[in-house]
């Protein structure tokens, strides 16, 4: 099979097109990869910026989605043919803790295998799968979106969107920080009730919770300073990996600071269900499997709005 492959720090991918066919052991499937999405923890990967891959050379991609083709020993539920893609949380993950989906072929522990509604195109479950199910949990778990509630998002980004779409359909009022003006009108198409560079201009709207998809620690400090008197502030983003926070607007404020890496397995199966029943909608840009490094490059560089997925078969 073929595959781009991880073969150091800081240097491009490389395809390999001889690589042996995965076979499956005990409790483990192979999967036909139709879609991977493309995630900024990839360009943290190859920077070995926060994240670091456990071998080299190393299959990136952790937004899977696809057929299963192989059924190893020990495996119950799952036929060849099966619609599915690859939930966490947990260990040994592929593209995370092992080979992923920048590739043909993946070989998934049967454990983190979810079943796809008939109706979901491939791209949207591959992308439900991190960003869709980190956003979730960001703003149903961390924020506790609700109707009556307002909520600010800062970044309207891949995780973004999702967030946006998702509050709204929570039935808050949502307000979006976003530096990109060119952004902005995708962001009130989403839901939003207004749009600014900074969250702290809507420091007046009395704001129940603030998810920062962006985390520069300014973007987080801002949040501290905009969100009301016993607010949350929910961190997601790693635009940096250490920050300084004021003690004092956490502690005057009583703010709840709440961190998410991730989401759960039913928050990737709920975003499924309401991708499938087109009950939200995300912006997704479709790239062919052998343009994946030059559309991590554009991700690098923030050239992309929305999410990017490769799609194996284009």
């Amino acid at each position: 099979m073929k595959a781009w492959q991880l073969v150091g720090k800081r240097r491009p991918l490389v395809l390999d097109r001889e690589l042996p066919d995965p076979a499956p052991t005990w409790g483990e499937v192979v999967i036909d990869v139709r879609a991977a999405g493309l995630c900024h923890s990839d360009i943290g990967f190859i920077e070995h910026d926060g994240f670091r891959p456990p071998h080299l050379p190393f299959i990136l991609g952790h937004e899977i989605a696809g057929v299963i083709s192989q059924i190893g020993p020990g495996v119950a539920g799952w036929c060849p043919g099966d619609r599915v893609s690859v939930s966490g949380p947990g260990d040994d993950l592929p593209g995370l803790d092992r080979d992923g989906g920048y590739a043909e072929q993946v070989v998934v522990r049967a454990d983190h295998v979810m079943g796809l509604p008939g109706s979901l195109p491939f791209e949207l479950a591959a992308v439900a799968m991190d960003a869709g199910a980190t956003s979730h949990a960001a703003v149903m778990t961390g924020a506790q979106a609700a109707a009556g509630k307002k909520i600010g998002i800062i970044g309207f980004g891949g995780l973004g969107q999702f967030g946006v779409r998702l509050a709204r359909h929570a039935g808050a009022e949502v307000y979006v920080s976003e530096i990109r003006q060119d952004v902005w009108p995708s962001a009130l198409a989403a839901g939003a009730v207004a749009v600014a560079p900074r969250i702290t201009d809507f420091a007046d709207r009395d704001l129940d919770a603030i998810v920062d998809f962006a985390g520069f620690g300014t973007t987080t400090t801002d949040a501290m300073k905009a969100v009301r008197r016993h607010g949350r502030v929910v961190q997601v983003g790693l635009g940096v990996t250490e920050a300084t926070l004021s003690m004092l607007d956490l502690t005057l404020g009583r703010i709840t600071l709440v961190g998410i890496m991730g989401g759960e397995r039913e928050d990737s199966r709920r975003v499924c269900d309401l991708l499938a029943t087109r009950d939200i909608h995300v912006d997704v840009q479709r790239v062919r499997f052998d343009e994946i490094p030059r559309a991590l490059d554009r991700l690098r560089r923030g050239d992309v709005v929305g999410r990017v997925v490769a799609m194996m078969d284009g």
